[in-house]
């Protein structure tokens, strides 16, 4: 029920931050999301931001509550929202020990799949390309999955080239990098 409440809230707001609350309480108020496999927004370029929430509202990305959540907005909305979202401080990598070995490994494949000529030498992502650096990295995961499977088709074709000789064991080390990267 809450969830339903949540999806029909952006309509029914009044308010910038009435119809932002909802996307706060999942993401993450200052930008950091704390929900299991939803992506942290904080500090990504508001050119992609754009393009997701354009994806979304058009159903060409489905994920049913951002397609719900998106339904109704304008033009204007996509680029406030945004502006928004790319205002947020970018979320910080977990606090935990992290292991040399894993992060060793999960480095040397950010550098061999070319992670970084993408998404920058900091990760932080430019344009229409995402920030990754401190993402969650179940979120990760599950993204880097999708794009192996082509579950998630991106609307560019690169993420399903530079996964395709990726193992799963490998995805779990580049996620586990990934998300503490600094």
């Amino acid at each position: 029920m809450s969830l339903l409440l949540l999806t029909g809230a952006p309509a029914m707001a009044e308010t910038f931050t009435e119809r932002m609350a909802p996307c706060l309480a999942c993401h993450g108020e200052k930008g950091q999301s704390e929900t299991p496999e939803v992506p942290s927004l904080g500090g990504q370029p508001a050119p992609y931001v754009l393009i997701q929430l354009y994806l979304f509202r058009g159903k060409q990305r489905v994920v049913e509550i951002m397609n719900d959540a998106t339904a109704d907005f304008t033009d204007d909305d996509l680029r406030t929202f945004s502006d928004y979202i790319a205002a947020l401080p970018p979320p910080q990598p977990p606090a935990d020990g992290a292991g040399d070995a894993r992060l060793q490994r999960g480095g040397a494949l950010i550098t061999q799949h070319r992670c970084n000529s993408c998404h920058g030498l900091d990760l932080a992502g430019r344009d229409s390309i995402p920030r990754i650096a401190a993402q969650r990295e179940d979120y990760l995961v599950k993204s880097l999955r999708e794009y192996k499977s082509n579950a998630r088709p991106g609307y560019d074709p690169a993420m399903a080239s530079v996964m395709a000789p990726v193992d799963d064991a490998q995805i779990l080390d580049l996620a586990f990098a990934i998300a503490r990267f600094r």
